[in-house]
């Protein structure tokens, strides 16, 4: 591990380092040194075929994981690049940043974008396939996609005037956006020095709202929030992998076996287990499976249990024996509510963080005390005590950085503010309001006092709305009289005769 530290130190310290080094001693040729963090590579100008030079930068940022930072610089022709690679392992998990762009303080947020990350901007209908990574922000990216589509339109004019038009278009939206008019960026191709562009979020002028999406199967990129979790224009979600997926990445072989295992069902007699109370509840189904971390088949485990003053849920639980790969999550196996459910809990001691808790993946939860807030399908289905899902909760966000450096703001102090908050909420240092908010009422926290009402928490019921039946896909459910919309196309098109 002291090797590892060596070799990725702490950005913060590689800049205190390097600020007290003289200027001809902070970069070196082809060695690594230890006192001269930067090194320096002369490499072939892609532009105008002279010797430039290329950096390297081996760092690990504060809260998020350890990278490659790599900048390139032509002294004959200006031209300048840079890129970052992830030198961490894969996350079990895949995950997706939605960041919803209306003003323009929103494009200075910071993008973590891993080489296998897919960029996403619906009202373009734009999709950026993964490529090289990038430490940027939102305006980085947008400038990105003017420099990559505008080089071969000229061309694409007339071999493909229709692709031409399309791609026309969405340079108009982009260049909207950072007011780049094509007569300045043709300065900016010009041979000689490269200026620097009029900050985007600097302008007097408004802004249309698009989505960026980033989509990473690594879990490796990240977008950044504004102070909190609890911004409403950020939502993260995360997702297990498939096995094509595994397979790009080169975790899975593509001829390796996924399928063909039987499937095996628990016989009675043999699964009930010590014959307790739970009775039926103790049998376990095994159902054959692929590992989501390296692709090889693994079985899931799933047991029915009855919560006491509850309702029946379906535990499940894979195993991997190769990877040692391990996931559980938890689904009602009971019928859909005809309300919701938000269930209030006054946090006062450790005692209370020691209650059981089953958050379900249609549950959200939030803590107004430091403006935490989970979306639903956040960590998926869970059923653990509230110190666990806490745990779990500063886990996911104490692996996320905001980038700090020349594009530095006041943001990073917030979010590490909102981490020691957190530290100290999972810690009970001070009382705290949970809430669970889940629109189908299939989660649950336990009550110390039942059957008697927990003086500490309340449960509210309340009427979904129209908007929630359609997201969770209720309106369009029919389980009554389904049979006569079946037939009803039959009879439309008159009898069919063979």
């Amino acid at each position: 591990m002291a090797g590892n530290t060596e070799l990725f130190p702490a950005i913060g310290s590689v800049a205190d380092r390097t600020d007290k080094l003289p200027v001809e001693a902070q970069t070196v040729e082809v060695t690594f040194d230890e006192d001269r963090p930067v090194q320096e590579i002369e490499s072939l100008c892609m532009r105008c075929e002279e010797q430039g030079v290329t950096r390297l930068l081996l760092t690990s940022i504060p809260y998020f994981r350890e990278i490659i930072v790599m900048s390139f610089r032509c002294e004959h022709c200006g031209f300048s690049n840079n890129e970052v690679q992830s030198a961490g392992s894969i996350r079990p998990e895949g995950a997706v940043y939605t960041v919803r762009v209306l003003s323009r303080e929103d494009l200075d947020r910071q993008i973590v974008k891993s080489n296998n990350c897919t960029i996403t901007i619906p009202e373009f209908e734009l999709t950026i396939p993964p490529g090289r990574g990038q430490l940027t922000t939102i305006e980085g990216v947008i400038r990105d996609i003017i420099t990559d589509l505008d080089t071969e339109q000229p061309l694409r004019r007339i071999e493909n005037p229709a692709a031409f038009e399309k791609i026309q278009g969405i340079l108009e939206r982009c260049r909207e956006i950072v007011q780049e008019d094509e007569e300045k960026e043709a300065d900016e191709n010009a041979v000689g020095p490269v200026k620097g562009p009029i900050k985007a979020s600097e302008l007097d002028i408004p802004l249309k709202p698009f989505t960026i999406k980033l989509d990473d199967p690594t879990g490796n990129s990240f977008a950044e929030f504004s102070g909190s979790m609890a911004d409403p224009k950020w939502n993260m979600r995360t997702y297990h992998r498939t096995r094509q997926q595994n397979i790009e990445l080169g975790l899975v072989a593509p001829d390796d076996p996924s399928q063909g295992v039987p499937l095996e069902v628990g016989n009675k007699e043999e699964e009930q287990i010590g014959g307790g109370l739970e009775g039926e509840n103790e049998e376990i189904y095994t159902f054959p499976g692929t590992c989501s971390s390296c692709g090889k088949p693994s079985n899931t485990l799933i047991k029915k249990v009855n919560i006491p003053y509850f309702k029946d849920i379906l535990i499940m639980s894979t195993n991997c024996d190769l990877c040692g790969y391990r996931d559980n999550e938890v689904k009602s196996g009971a019928a859909i509510s005809a309300q919701g459910k938000r269930i209030t809990l006054q946090v006062e001691d450790r005692e209370d963080l020691s209650r059981d808790i089953l958050k379900s993946e249609t549950c959200g939860l939030s803590i107004p005390e430091i403006e935490l807030v989970l979306h639903a399908g956040t960590l998926g289905g869970r059923f653990t005590t509230l110190e666990g899902i806490l745990d779990q909760v500063y886990e996911e966000l104490s692996d996320k950085v905001i980038a700090s450096g020349d594009a530095a703001r006041d943001d990073h102090v917030a979010f590490e503010t909102f981490l020691k908050k957190l530290k100290a909420v999972k810690n009970a240092e001070h009382p705290f309001t949970l809430i669970l908010d889940d629109p189908l009422a299939n989660s649950y926290l336990q009550n110390l006092y039942a059957p008697d009402p927990d003086p500490n928490m309340t449960i509210e019921s309340y009427d979904r709305t129209w908007d929630q039946n359609e997201e969770l896909g209720l309106n369009d459910m029919k389980v009554e009289n389904y049979e006569e919309d079946a037939q009803s196309p039959t009879k439309a098109g008159g009898p069919a005769e063979s």
